[in-house]
Formats: structure tokens, sequence, C-alpha cells
């Protein structure tokens, strides 16, 4: 039996296929989503242990439940690979290097898929909310209020994170706009 959930969401059927057919036999239970809908339901149901995620997608796009995911620390303890055949489109929203989470460049081998399956683990290890979340049980060991404060708090902070990350790339294109001017 698969020890592993990889929930790949794509709206290209031959994407899915491939990374299915690149994954190690065995060890994988790969579910898979065609749009943002059913793969935040699919998140949100069966809590796979990696999401891949194209950032282009139907009915709710991969940006959209990127943004999503970053509200819920529960969310952002799963490991998570971005996927993107124009990597300028994810790198217009999202500032690298990418600190919690991998990309990878459509179309990728096999190496390049695993490398960055690894290297997506490793990152959400280093996440400072899933640390915070995972440890707020036993700190607040007292009142549903207190855990369910925590909680809300915690969602603000992704949600301000990912702002203050948004202002940041504004300015440093900023930056680059009024440098390029000078010249």
């Amino acid at each position: 039996m698969a020890g592993h959930k990889i929930l790949v969401i794509d709206d290209s059927n031959v994407i899915r296929n491939m990374v299915r057919d690149m994954l190690p036999k065995g060890n994988f239970e790969v579910l898979e989503a065609k749009d943002g809908v059913q793969g935040l339901n699919l998140i949100q149901q069966e809590r796979p242990n990696l999401i891949m995620l194209d950032f282009l997608l139907p009915k709710m796009s991969g940006w959209e439940v990127f943004q999503h995911i970053q509200t819920k620390p529960e969310l952002q303890a799963i490991p998570l690979v971005l996927m993107s055949g124009r990597k300028e489109e994810v790198t217009e929203k999202l500032q690298e290097p990418f600190e919690y989470f991998e990309f990878v460049q459509k179309p990728f081998n096999q190496r390049v898929l695993i490398d960055a399956i690894k290297s997506a683990m490793a990152k959400a290890k280093r996440r400072p909310v899933a640390a915070v979340t995972a440890a707020s049980p036993a700190a607040t060991a007292g009142t549903a209020d207190s855990s369910a404060e925590i909680q809300a708090l915690n969602e603000k902070i992704a949600k301000m994170q990912a702002e203050i990350d948004g202002l940041k790339k504004q300015m440093t294109q900023l930056v680059a706009f009024i440098r390029q001017k000078l010249q």
C-alpha cells in the first residue's frame, strides 16, 4: 500500500500521467485534480504529503490555490512544488528565492522532479509558521478559545507576510525600473 499521498494539480492529463510515471513505483498514492477548485477540495479532504501545483489552472488559478494554502498554517506544513512552463509568471507574483516551496519549470525530467520534491520537503520543515502551529497546542493546554485565537493570529500573520512579500517584489520592480530609466 502507498505510504504517501502526492496530489498533482494540473489541467494537463499528460503532465499528471508523466508525474505519476516518474515517481518510484509502490511508494506513492498519486491523487489528481484537473483544476484549482478540485485541487483545493482534495487538499482539504485528503491532506496529502506533497502538493504539485500548476500555476495556470482553470476555475481557480494555481496562484489562488497557493494564496489559500498560505492562509492556513496546517496547509503550509505540506511540502509544495509549483510547476509552470513560464517561470516569469510565477516570479511576477512570488519573489525569488523561493524560501518555503520549490519551483520546477515544465517540461522536466525525472531527476529534476525528484530533486524538487526533496527540496520542497526540506523547505517545508524550515517554515516557522508551521513550527509555531505545531507548538501551539502544548503551549495553550488551556481553552479552545485561546487555540482559536492563536489560529486566527497565525492566519493573519501568513496573510500579512504574503502582502509584505508582494510589496517587496513591487519595490524591487520599481527600483529596477528607475535604474533602467537612469541609464
